[in-house]
Formats: C-alpha cells, sequence, structure tokens
C-alpha cells in the first residue's frame, strides 16, 4: 500500500510543480528571514535539545540567507532518507501523511509578512524550515515521524483516530520537550519558532508533564493560544519506542467510542 500511494502522488504532476524559486524573494522577504532568524537562533543554545542544535548546524541555516530547499534536502538525504517536498501551503491529511511515510517533509515557499511577524496567518518556510527540518537530521526523531505517519494512514478515514494521533503529533513534533542531563530542553517546531512559545513553555506557568501515551491521547490542544500543558521525554528513542504503544492505545480508545 506505501508504494501504490507514494507513486500516486510523486507522479502527479500539480504536485511537481510547486517548486521554490529563490529569485521571487524580494526585499522584504530577506528581512522578514533576517529578523525571525536573528530573534530565534540567539536563544537556541539556551534552550534548543542537542539532537535539533545538531542539525541545525548540519544544515548551516544562516541570517543572511533565505533557505534554499533543495540545498537542505541533500544533507537530509545523505544523513537519515529523508527529503523536503515543497507544496503550496497547508495539504490534507492523505497527503501529508503519505508524503511523511514516503521520508518527504512537505515544506511551504512562502514567508510572511513584517506585519505578522509574530502571528502569521499559517505556517510558512520560517516556521517550517527553522523549525521542523534540523531536527529530521536525528535518526530516531525521524523514525519516529515515518512511524506516526505508518499509523495514520491505516485510519485515514477514522476521523475520530486522526483527532487522537493528531495530539501525539502536536504534544512531540510541534510542541514537545525532552529532559537533557537534568534540565528540560525543547525540540517542538512550533515552541523553537515562536519567541514567546520559548519564554511560556520552559517557564513554571504550565505543568511540565512525562511524556505517557495514553495521556497524551487523552488531553486536547488549542491552536489559538498556549498550551495549558507539554509532554517530557526522556530521549528520542522514548518517542520511536512507542509506537506500537500509540497504536495499541487508539485502537482500544476506538474500541470503546463504538
Amino acid at each position: 500500500m506505501k508504494n501504490i500511494r507514494s507513486k500516486r502522488i510523486f507522479t502527479d504532476p500539480g504536485l511537481g510543480l510547486f517548486q521554490q524559486d529563490i529569485r521571487t524573494y524580494n526585499a522584504e522577504d530577506y528581512k522578514v528571514w533576517e529578523i525571525l532568524f536573528k530573534k530565534q537562533s540567539k536563544k537556541l543554545q539556551a534552550v534548543a535539545a542537542q539532537g535539533y542544535l545538531k542539525g541545525f548546524q548540519a544544515l548551516h541555516l544562516n541570517e543572511e540567507k533565505i533557505v534554499n530547499l533543495k540545498e537542505v534536502s541533500y544533507p537530509l538525504g545523505m544523513n537519515t532518507g529523508w527529503r523536503v517536498q515543497v507544496v503550496p501551503g497547508r495539504v490534507n491529511d492523505g497527503l501529508f501523511f503519505t508524503l511523511l511515510q514516503a521520508k518527504k517533509f512537505p515544506v511551504t515557499s512562502w514567508l510572511r509578512s513584517l506585519d505578522e511577524l509574530d502571528y502569521p496567518i499559517a505556517p510558512d518556510l520560517f516556521h517550517d524550515a527553522f523549525g521542523h527540518l534540523p531536527l529530521l537530521m536525528n535518526e530516531s526523531f525521524s523514525q519516529f515521524l515515518e512511524g506516526l505517519a505508518t499509523i495514520s494512514l491505516r485510519y485515514i478515514d477514522n476521523p475520530l483516530a486522526l483527532e487522537l494521533l493528531e495530539r501525539v503529533y502536536w504534544y512531540t513534533v510541534k510542541y514537545g520537550l525532552i529532559r537533557e542531563k537534568n534540565e528540560i530542553k525543547a525540540y517542538g517546531a512550533g515552541i523553537l519558532s515562536s519567541s514567546g512559545e520559548i519564554h511560556y513553555s520552559l517557564s513554571d506557568e504550565p505543568r511540565h508533564c512525562a511524556y505517557e501515551v495514553e495521556a497524551v491521547l487523552n488531553t486536547p490542544f488549542w491552536k489559538n493560544k498556549f498550551q495549558d500543558r507539554y509532554f517530557i521525554v526522556n530521549g528520542f528513542d522514548e518517542l520511536r519506542d512507542s509506537l506500537p504503544l500509540i497504536e495499541e492505545k487508539v485502537a482500544e480508545l476506538l474500541q470503546k467510542a463504538e
């Protein structure tokens, strides 16, 4: 089934038309990238997980040059087999999880404007590239993401299952925390690409909970404000190794809902 899905998507001429053209970025785009990059990168050493920092350095992201998605695909591919797939914006669940299962991370090429630096209308190039791509250089994390996509595709026609699995994605890939040397660090893309979320998530204000699959599956989230709790893993191996339990608990919750 995986090969059938992947073949149907990657031979779709519509998807193939979406490419990043560096020449289309104007002076405002470069200014936006520079402002956001400077603002977030100066905080990384103090707050980001080591796995993220290693990936960040390996991808050679910098403030002066808007990321070239074709260029960063090369080290990703050489290290963990992942590539970047340029998309026009948000994509539906079927396409999203099929891309992830095929180790293609969807990244949009548009950048927010100066008027919406802190609150873009949707995830943009900075969020996708700065927030998500560095951690794809980590083998255990990338295996977790691929595995979560595989589980999600099995339930692609089940809205309740997808809602439960979205909670896992939200509290790990987007807003996950990790304990390293008795310190809490951030690895979630939504945290590392947001100045407000970095400060809030690592403060004493929200609840910091141990990563437990059943608890995550039973915890709704908000898209329009900071979360009231964040889940902490002890390592990316723990995430990867939790995949069988995620699948088991989702099946149990679906059975109870019948």
